[in-house]
């Protein structure tokens, strides 16, 4: 039954980070250090337990499409006529591009969630002047809750208030906006924070990513960096991830992110053409508004100034890459990677547990937003690997190819460089 399940004869291919000071080692005595060394077996097994439980990406993309956005939440209202007849061509054979910020308030505030509808690529078309139904998930029961309708400007933005007999209580609150035409629709959280909310901020394009894409392809990870993350999520900081890309790349970043097992977080875009100062506005505002304490900043030398602004001190505020001199007085240059710096935090007395209330609620995992498949980009990877899966063909010195196979006679064959290794379904 299980034999069934797996892949029989098929193979699986990982393609798993070797550090570059390896790459002068013999073929033949790299399998064993990287074995010892640098095998991430806890992606490789919940890759396995995936296959097992008939649980992956693409199975949830075929149950986001099979149930047009979940038949419980949408079967309630029928898609109806758009108010304007010129929407009806605007949107046509148009694919639609909807996104909003997470949203971070205090538990007696007002709950304002605000989202863009958009069509096309690079926002050809805004959906103006349409209904728009908001819902938000029960935490109780899972069960999707009708907050309202409201009807987007001529710039095709939403802004919706939470009415007060509806207000939410604490915790992270999944909120997804439908248009009533077509039901397309968006996802995104409303975190509703007790006061003094510890967080630890990453800037996405100066701290994670390890090249930059205009157009949105998949840009390399920093090796190291989603331990980083998960470190500080175990021990109950929020996370907080900004960027200055535009915002039309809203699913496309957050897709990458939950393709590299990312832990999941708050995601925020910068809307204008100033990014750092809109960058440092809004901080400063989740700093008054929300009273967010950030206690570490993760970020490019362009946002040291950013951070400081914010409160943090030298030794809170830390920059990975090229820096000069003066960078260092004013912030903690991880010149050897975030390897190293992962083992300081593990340190003894390093690295403290956050206090407060909001660490109960605070969500422990990765993203779980399926992404659309991109040919053999979308293989599932190991969380640090800085490298697309086709990369190795040509750099074969500096990366290893791991094969992974069920034999018929129940057995898993492991085929790591030049080795191969049997091992039973329980030693796996």
């Amino acid at each position: 039954m299980v034999t069934s399940r797996w892949w029989g004869n098929k193979r699986v291919d990982y393609v798993l980070y070797c550090p570059e000071d390896l790459h002068t080692f013999p073929m033949s005595a790299l399998p064993h250090l990287f074995h010892a060394s640098f095998w991430e077996s806890s992606d490789v097994t919940s890759f396995i337990l995936r296959q097992v439980l008939r649980y992956d990406s693409s199975l949830c993309e075929h149950i986001g499409d099979d149930l047009d956005l979940q038949s419980s939440l949408i079967g309630k209202s029928a898609r109806e006529k758009w108010l304007k007849r010129a929407t009806t061509i605007k949107v046509k054979n148009s694919y639609p591009n909807h996104r909003g910020n997470d949203v971070m308030v205090l538990e007696d505030k007002p709950q304002v969630i605000t989202a863009r509808f958009m069509y096309g690529p690079w926002d050809i078309t805004s959906l103006s002047g349409e209904k728009v139904d908001v819902h938000v998930m029960d935490q109780l029961n899972g069960e999707w809750q009708y907050m309202g309708t409201d009807v987007t400007d001529k710039n095709g933005k939403l802004q919706f208030t939470i009415p007060a007999s509806k207000s939410l209580p604490q915790g992270m609150h999944p909120v997804k906006v439908v248009v009533r035409g077509d039901h397309s629709s968006a996802d995104f959280y409303l975190c509703v924070l007790p006061p003094k909310t510890e967080t630890v901020v990453f800037s996405i394009d100066g701290s994670i990513t390890a090249s930059m894409s205009i157009s949105g392809k998949d840009p390399k990870v920093r090796p190291g960096v989603v331990d980083v993350v998960r470190h500080w999520q175990e021990h109950g900081y929020l996370i907080l991830y900004v960027t200055a890309r535009p915002d039309v790349q809203h699913e496309k970043v957050v897709s990458w992110l939950a393709m590299h097992n990312f832990p999941h977080g708050m995601v925020v875009f910068m809307d204008g053409l100033s990014k750092e100062p809109l960058k440092l506005a809004y901080l400063k505002s989740l700093q008054s508004e929300a009273q967010l304490l950030f206690k570490a900043g993760y970020c490019s030398n362009k946002d040291i100034y950013v951070y400081k602004e914010l409160g943090l001190t030298p030794q809170e505020i830390y920059i990975v890459g090229k820096s000069s001199e003066k960078h260092m007085a004013h912030a903690q240059v991880l010149s050897e990677g975030y390897a190293a710096h992962l083992s300081d935090l593990r340190a003894p007395g390093t690295t403290r547990q956050a206090v407060g209330n909001a660490r109960l609620f605070i969500q422990k995992g990765i993203f779980t937003k399926t992404f659309k498949s991109e040919g053999k980009k979308s293989v599932k990877r190991v969380s640090s690997n800085p490298t697309r899966a086709g990369d190795f063909v040509n750099k074969h010195d500096r990366y290893l190819h791991t094969t992974i196979s069920v034999a018929p006679e129940g057995h898993t064959i492991i085929q790591q460089g030049g080795t191969t290794s049997t091992r039973t379904r329980n030693d796996t």
